[in-house]
């Protein structure tokens, strides 16, 4: 029996609790969309994710099957088991914020990956302090050899997913990143739902 497919609503985040050796699969269902992805220890969410810890765990800029995520205690927390993406998933960006969008131009609100964390973790009652940098699933950033990045667009095909096993009770956050200025989710500003399981 399969796993029941849960919706990360178009420019919304789900958040989520799974248990120590589960597995957490992310859908891009459309192809189209990037889905920023945050972890954080079950026990202590002062323990999460780290990009910059795990960048230096693994010693790449992007992680490929096999390798494991770590948290800012330097502990394993998710590991990439399964990816059909055909993306090297970004580990550089920050998730977008309402500032990020007012450099851009935005004048009012701008639905955004920072609120999109926090409101999906207050829907389990779960409140933190800070905003960790994401693991920006899908996401295409070409980098040069003389460290130049560039705004990609995306190269997931529809219904593409990553599989990740939790490493330690965690609660998991996704956000269909609303990102509709740059060309992250293509060139054409649509922003679209994607899916995720526990299992």
């Amino acid at each position: 029996m399969s796993p029941e497919l849960v919706t990360i609503p178009a420019r919304g985040g789900k958040a989520a609790q799974a248990s120590a050796g589960q597995h957490i699969k992310v859908v891009n269902t459309h192809g189209t969309q990037v889905v920023d992805a945050w972890a954080f220890n079950a026990r202590d969410l002062t323990e999460w994710m780290s990009m910059e810890a795990s960048r230096t765990s693994f010693m790449k800029l992007a992680a490929a099957v096999g390798d494991t995520f770590v948290t800012n205690q330097r502990r394993p927390i998710l590991t990439l088991v399964e990816d059909t993406s055909r993306c090297a998933h970004d580990t550089l960006m920050a998730p977008c914020d309402r500032w990020r969008y007012r450099l851009l131009g935005v004048e009012g609100y701008h639905d955004n990956c920072r609120d999109n964390l926090h409101s999906a973790l207050a829907n389990l009652s779960v409140v933190i302090r800070a905003t960790p940098p994401s693991l920006n699933l899908f996401m295409n950033i070409p980098w040069t050899a003389d460290g130049l990045l560039a705004w990609g667009e995306p190269v997931s095909p529809p219904g593409s997913y990553v599989v990740l096993r939790a490493e330690m009770d965690l609660v998991v956050a996704l956000s269909a990143c609303p990102q509709d200025i740059l060309p992250i989710n293509g060139r054409t500003g649509r922003t679209t739902e994607a899916h995720f399981s526990i299992q």
